[in-house]
């Protein structure tokens, strides 16, 4: 029998698998029938990391591509910036640190294996999985780096990924945002792939999203009737952040952040005018945010609309239109988190996201479980909405019916 140390102990390797560590996960699933409700994940992660030498043997720089492989060779391992921090919370999250003993069959893709297996557990249909430390490219100061890394993970993620799934992966591929014709270029040779629902802007960057250089391609996007998602995250050597001394004030702060930061921009420079077919979904920032800032905004338009010359309503209406993801939800104050659902009518615009598998990860019982809901937004957030937002199909006949019940079946 194989042994690994886990938490001081030694424990057979085939106590470590994902199907295990979320046996109560299925449980609560099968008492909630989950298996009857469409359930659409638009946030999920694996760890490229583990994948590096596959997807950068497609950087099409070949001085680059030989310099990265000879960085492998060298021992130097991981390339790609960080911005997990502490997210393993010192080792206590097993999930992490022993992924790499996880038995899978041979001959099966690793990651498409390994993603059943939390999905089934979870009672998740569809996936949009995500590349993790990727999220933090917008940190490069290298943009033809940035540009090779999106581009090698995108081919990778489209040729050899998703195309393993049997259609229950999708993607939003992150895009090099640095870089606009570049990130162009990906939009016109992935926009058309099976799989691909949208485009990803790491969100943790400072760069203005409504410079006239990028509207080639949101056009793109919006052509192709596909979306545009900001996923946000955390970069502890942002100056604002520099005198937080705890990673949970870091994580608390940041994701909100740079989403406050780049959504403020779309909407006081009119990018919901200029593209109103577009879906934008904003994601891994939780709720609480919402509406402060709808509030702020809209008290500073009446204030000073001439600063605003190209809206037509207040900036919370257009706020209300956007898509959000629900994890991390705030759930400490059911009042304040029912207040915030009506504020951003989260029946018809709140996604499901699990984010799973970090640390913070939300159940699909966080929505379920909510007394103030009713049935037909419970089947809308947990699946509906994705479902017609990313032409999901249903994957059975009572998830078909129940689609129908509640008016989400997609067209």
């Amino acid at each position: 029998m194989d042994l690994i140390a886990e938490r001081g102990r030694r424990v057979p390797v085939e106590d470590l698998n994902t199907t295990k560590l979320l046996a109560h996960a299925r449980k609560q699933a099968d008492a909630r029938r989950f298996d009857d409700i469409l359930i659409v994940d638009v946030d999920a992660h694996h760890h490229e990391t583990e994948h590096q030498k596959e997807f950068l043997q497609y950087v099409e720089n070949d001085v680059l591509r030989q310099q990265i492989m000879q960085s492998f060779l060298k021992g130097r391992g991981n390339i790609l910036p960080n911005m997990t921090g502490n997210q393993d919370m010192s080792g206590r999250v097993t999930r992490y640190p022993l992924r790499g003993s996880e038995k899978t069959d041979p001959g099966k893709v690793r990651d498409v294996e390994l993603g059943y297996r939390w999905m089934d557990a979870l009672g998740v249909d569809y996936s949009c999985l995500f590349p993790t430390q990727l999220l933090a490219i917008g940190m490069l100061t290298d943009t033809e780096l940035e540009a090779e890394l999106c581009w090698s993970y995108n081919r990778w993620l489209t040729e050899c990924i998703i195309p393993a799934s049997n259609g229950r992966f999708y993607s939003m591929l992150a895009l090099p945002f640095s870089d606009p014709d570049a990130t162009l270029r990906q939009v016109e040779t992935f926009g058309d792939r099976k799989g691909v629902t949208g485009f990803l802007i790491t969100a943790v960057r400072n760069l203005p999203v409504h410079h006239n250089a990028y509207m080639k391609t949101y056009r793109a996007i919006e052509e192709r009737g596909l979306s545009l998602a900001f996923h946000s995250g955390i970069n502890p050597g942002e100056p604002f952040f520099k005198s937080l001394n705890r990673f949970a004030t870091v994580h608390a702060l940041g994701f909100t952040f740079y989403n406050i930061l780049h959504l403020t921009n779309w909407v006081a420079n009119g990018l919901c005018e200029r593209f109103p077919k577009l879906p934008v979904i904003w994601i891994e920032a939780g709720l609480a945010w919402l509406p402060f800032l709808m509030q702020r905004l809209d008290h500073e338009f009446m204030m000073r609309q001439s600063e605003f010359p190209t809206l037509k309503k207040k900036p919370s209406d257009y706020m209300r239109d956007m898509y959000y993801a629900s994890q991390p939800m705030e759930v400490t104050d059911p009042r304040g988190l029912e207040c915030t659902f009506q504020m951003i009518n989260a029946e018809t615009q709140l996604l499901y996201s699990s984010d799973y598998p970090h640390w913070d990860f939300d159940l699909p019982s966080v929505i379920w479980d909510l007394p103030f809901i009713s049935d037909k937004a419970r089947h809308n957030i947990l699946g509906g909405t994705a479902a017609r937002l990313f032409k999901l199909p249903p994957r059975s006949e009572t998830q078909r019916m129940n689609l129908e019940k509640y008016g989400n079946l997609a067209r």
